[in-house]
This record gives structure tokens, sequence and C-alpha cells, in this order.
């Protein structure tokens, strides 16, 4: 939560069955040190400026035709950061991803999801500033 109660997001992932990539965004502005209880992410772990998440989140996902997260908050953030619609992962009983580093992965890459069709893979997004 940023100062205002708005989401700020630290870490974005975006993953499918065939690859995945990890953005870690900069402090949008001027915060109090801390971290995340859930993964220890600090914002001064980021390297990507937080002007650029939207364009980065776009370009991430600009070739799948149906897109998924955890929960209510993040579906509703993420479908007016995308003018997509966002599916629930809960909602199909998905397990959360583990955070193991020796076992990383997307538990639900195998799943027939409601509505999917074959994904390509993920566009790496342009070269930011």
């Amino acid at each position: 939560m940023g100062r205002q109660h708005e989401t700020v997001v630290k870490e974005l992932c975006v993953a499918s069955d065939a690859a995945s990539e990890t953005f870690c965004f900069k402090l949008p502005y001027k915060i109090p040190d801390h971290g995340s209880s859930e993964n220890g992410i600090n914002f001064f772990d980021g390297h990507i400026d937080y002007r650029y998440l939207h364009t980065v989140l776009n370009e991430a996902v600009a070739g799948f035709a149906h897109l998924y997260t955890y929960g209510v908050s993040k579906c509703t953030f993420l479908a007016g950061m995308t003018g997509q619609p966002i599916h629930n992962l809960e909602d199909i009983n998905c397990p959360r991803p583990t955070l193991s580093i020796t076992n990383a992965g997307v538990p639900c890459h195998a799943t027939s999801f409601p509505n999917s069709i074959a994904q390509p893979k993920p566009r790496i997004p342009s070269t930011i500033g």
C-alpha cells in the first residue's frame, strides 16, 4: 500500500508454461524503508523506474488473450491498468505459486483454464530509458 492506501507494485511477474519474466520497480516516491512480509522484497531492490509500470505491464501481456492473477483486488487493479478482463485464479482453485528458489513455478500452467486457447510466448518488453 502506498501513502494514500493505493496499490503500489514492487514486483511484477508475467508467466506462461513456456517462460516467465520478472520486473522489480523502484520507489514511486519517498517512503520509509520497508520490505514485504511475504517475500522480503524492498523498494530499494528495484531497477525499473516506477513511471514505466503501465508500459512494462502492457508490453509484457500484449500477446496474451487471457490474463490471470490471484485475488479480487489484483484483478481489479490489473484490469484497470490493461483495459482487459483479468481472471481470478482463486476462482478455479489454483494453488499459489511457490516462492522456493529450487522449486519455483506456476502451479496451474498445465491446467485447462476457462476460455483458454494456446498462448504465445510472452514478449520481452522493449528497452526502457
